[in-house]
C-alpha cells in the first residue's frame, strides 16, 4: 500500500474531499489523524470510512484558525500513532457573502482568511516539527484553480486565499527542504459537491460551466484524492514546491 506505516493530519474532514480524504488514506495503509469543526459529521465520516476505521482514523475536534486546537491535533496524532508524516491541509471555506472587492465586507475577508490561510500556516508551524522527528515528510496544501485565472463570477477573498496558500507552499518547499520536508500544492478545478450544485442557479449556467472543462465532467472528490496520495507518498520523493493542477484542463481552455 502506497502510504504504509506513514501518519496524516488531515484537516477539513467532516466533509467533501476531505471525507473522501480520510478514507482512501485508511485504505492505503496511513494512519490518520481527521480533524474538523463539526464533531458529528466527523464521527459520521470516520464510522462511514468502513469496517475497522475506529483503529487506524483518530478524529479530533478542532479549528484550524485555533493555534491551541491545531497543537492538539498535531499532540493526539503523536501520542495515538507515535508520529506525524503527512499534513494535508484540506481545511477551507468559501462563504456566500465572498464576492466582488467592491462588495465584500472586512469581516468575510478576515473569515476567509482566517481558516485558508492562517489554517494553513498553523498547521505548518506546530506540524513541521512533528515532521522533522519523523525523519522527514510532507506537506500537502489544497488550493484552487481560481489562484490561476481570473473569474467573470467573484469570490475575490476565496481567491486571494488560494493565492496565497500558492505562495506559502514554495516558501516552505525552500525553507524546508534540507530537513527532508516536501511541501506541494494541489489546484482542484470545479468538483461537483453539493456546494458548487448551490451556485448554479439553473441547468444552463451549469452547462455553461461544463464546457470549459475540455475533459468534458466537472472533477470527483476522488480525483483530487488520488493526487494527495501520489504527493504524500515516497513516489514523489523528489517533487517539492510544486503546484499541482487537477482540473479537467479549464485552466489551459481559451476560447
Amino acid at each position: 500500500m502506497r502510504l504504509q506505516d506513514k501518519v496524516a493530519l488531515v484537516t477539513g474532514a467532516a466533509s467533501g474531499m476531505g471525507r473522501v480524504a480520510i478514507r482512501m488514506f485508511a485504505e492505503q495503509g496511513a494512519r490518520v489523524v481527521a480533524a474538523d469543526v463539526a464533531e458529528a459529521a466527523l464521527r459520521e465520516a470516520v464510522a462511514e470510512a468502513g469496517p475497522g476505521a475506529d483503529e487506524v482514523i483518530l478524529p479530533v475536534v478542532g479549528n484550524v484558525a485555533d493555534a491551541a486546537d491545531v497543537q492538539r491535533m498535531i499532540a493526539a496524532g503523536v501520542d495515538r500513532f507515535g508520529k506525524v508524516n503527512v499534513l494535508y491541509n484540506n481545511a477551507g471555506i468559501m462563504p456566500e457573502d465572498d464576492t466582488s472587492i467592491e462588495e465584500t465586507d472586512a469581516a468575510t475577508w478576515q473569515r476567509v482568511f482566517d481558516v485558508n490561510v492562517r489554517g494553513v500556516a498553523l498547521c505548518c508551524q506546530y506540524g513541521i516539527p512533528a515532521l522533522r522527528a519523523a525523519g522527514g515528510g510532507s506537506i500537502v496544501n489544497i488550493a484552487s484553480f481560481v489562484a490561476l485565472v481570473g473569474c467573470t463570477v467573484p469570490q475575490d477573498a476565496y481567491t486571494a486565499s488560494k493565492g496565497a496558500v500558492l505562495s506559502l507552499t514554495r516558501s516552505l518547499a525552500v525553507e524546508y527542504g534540507r530537513d527532508k520536508i516536501r511541501a506541494n500544492a494541489i489546484c482542484p478545478g470545479p468538483v461537483l459537491t453539493p456546494l458548487l450544485e448551490t451556485l448554479f442557479p439553473n441547468e444552463q449556467e451549469k452547462m455553461k460551466r461544463l464546457n470549459r472543462i475540455p475533459l468534458g465532467r466537472f472533477g470527483r472528490a476522488e480525483d483530487i484524492v488520488s493526487a494527495g496520495i501520489f504527493l504524500a507518498s515516497d513516489e514523489s520523493s523528489w517533487m517539492t514546491g510544486t503546484t499541482f493542477v487537477v482540473d479537467g484542463g479549464i485552466t489551459v481552455n481559451y476560447f
